[in-house]
């Protein structure tokens, strides 16, 4: 559910009496500008988890199939558990040695061993997936998830009510400042916006192996916020 928030900024008021300015010897007609803010609030619906299997061996080769092995038992369960294959996709392959330096520097640093990281992304259409999801790849043998992001499918509508509702708070304190000042307000003369693009939320994550439990996940709310400046005329009152 989308909900509406708004609060208020006043930058001026520019020329209270069509006498307080001239241009070219004409009277400048009296303004008024004000700046509105608005939020929209709203339940991601979607998100992106990205899992990784690290394995070490004493060479490269023995690293590499131990980790394909296990990649390739996580790849089939999560398309078990309903993951399609526009849904997951390999961000990242890296194989680096191991090194054992000498303590006085005095002989040169040695490979121990070699390491072998491969990260895929998994691309989520329900947020009640993502437990479920993360319990299957773990139990699978991945042993890393580097991030959970949250989104909603719904980014263009909330950011348009959060324009909406500032342009709202705009119009509602010019209206205040006009008739305070004895007049009323004319037409609308300029408007721009500036809103913050909505991003993914990032959760950090902290999980436990515990049996029989599912990883407990709160998506939380997603809030796009959008200022807009608008200048209207100023009627003088008579």
């Amino acid at each position: 559910m989308l909900n509406r928030i708004l609060s208020a900024s006043v930058i001026a008021v520019i020329a209270a009496t069509p006498v307080a300015a001239q241009v070219g010897g004409t009277a400048a007609a009296p303004q008024i500008v004000v700046t509105g803010n608005g939020q929209a609030t709203i339940s991601p619906d979607r998100a992106t988890i990205f899992l990784g299997v690290q394995t070490r061996g004493a060479t490269a080769a023995a690293a590499g199939a131990d980790n394909a092995r296990r990649l390739r038992a996580v790849l089939d369960t999560l398309r078990a558990v309903g993951l399609t294959p526009d849904q997951l996709s390999t961000i990242n392959y890296n194989v680096s040695p191991e090194m054992q330096y000498s303590p006085n520097g005095s002989a040169p640093p040695k490979v121990t061993g070699y390491v072998v990281t491969n990260t895929i992304r998994a691309e989520l259409r329900r947020i009640e997936d993502v437990a479920r999801v993360i319990d299957a790849a773990l139990g699978k043998g991945a042993n890393e998830v580097s991030s959970l992001q949250f989104f909603s499918s719904k980014a263009d509508s909330v950011r348009r009510a959060a324009l909406a509702a500032a342009v709202a708070d705009a119009r509602a304190d010019a209206e205040t400042l006009a008739r305070a000042a004895g007049g009323t307000l004319g037409m609308l003369l300029e408007v721009s916006s500036s809103e913050m693009p909505v991003r993914p939320m990032p959760q950090v994550m902290r999980m436990e192996a515990t049996a029989g439990k599912a990883t407990p996940i709160e998506a939380g709310q997603q809030t796009v916020s959008a200022t807009v400046t608008a200048r209207w005329a100023f009627v003088v009152g008579r």
